[in-house]
């Protein structure tokens, strides 16, 4: 009689068991480091001035800013996001930030430095090159 009860108190446990693994939330896997934070749609054709601004942010942006302005996990953060979008932070916004650095206030990544080195007309055709690529991803 011991040996049933024991065996059924086993059987219990694993139905239980297997019940409650079933039931629990997938647990997302952590962030890896510097891995793009947002999924970009870059447009199929750039102006002029944005296709300059894409350079120009590869060669002062993206490091921190991810490829594309999809942000890098850990590193900083997308600009291909509401946050920026044109009412909340206005194109003075991305020129003083690069030009003078600004402190962090909307996400964890600590104060952003000015960018070594960048003229106005860089950041002019960096902002270009980001409102054209925000406006693909639906960002006006």
């Amino acid at each position: 009689m011991n040996k049933k009860v024991g065996a059924g108190a086993v059987a219990a446990l694993v139905v239980a068991g297997g019940y409650i693994w079933w039931q629990a939330e997938e647990v997302p896997a952590p962030a890896v480091s510097g891995a793009a934070m947002v999924k970009v749609n870059v447009p199929e054709s750039l102006s002029g001035p944005a296709q300059i601004g894409a350079r120009a942010f590869e060669a002062k942006c993206a490091a921190c800013h991810g490829v594309n302005a999809a942000g890098r996990e850990g590193v900083g953060p997308p600009l291909i996001h509401k946050i920026y979008e044109p009412s909340h932070h206005g194109d003075a916004s991305f020129i003083v930030a690069a030009t003078n650095g600004v402190r962090q206030h909307h996400w964890s990544f600590g104060n952003m430095p000015p960018v070594e080195g960048i003229t106005p007309a860089e950041v002019k055709s960096i902002v270009t090159y980001v409102r054209e690529v925000q406006r693909a991803n639906g960002i006006d």
